[in-house]
């Protein structure tokens, strides 16, 4: 569970970034946006690799 928290936590730090880039059109905070993007992309991918391992060592 301390992945779902990590994935939560990474989401929230964006949320001001999201608010200057879309709605005071903040262009840096759209490149930090994009990072953590990115970010939650390669953390997703981790997980689900992850849980197949898991899910696949029980068979």
């Amino acid at each position: 569970m301390s992945r779902f928290s990590e994935v939560k936590e990474l989401v929230d730090s964006l949320e001001a970034d999201f608010t200057k880039f879309y709605e005071q059109s903040n262009k840096a905070a759209g490149t930090r946006v994009r990072n953590g993007m990115q970010a939650i992309k390669t953390l997703a991918q981790e997980i689900r690799t992850e849980v197949q391992e898991i899910k696949n060592k029980d068979k």
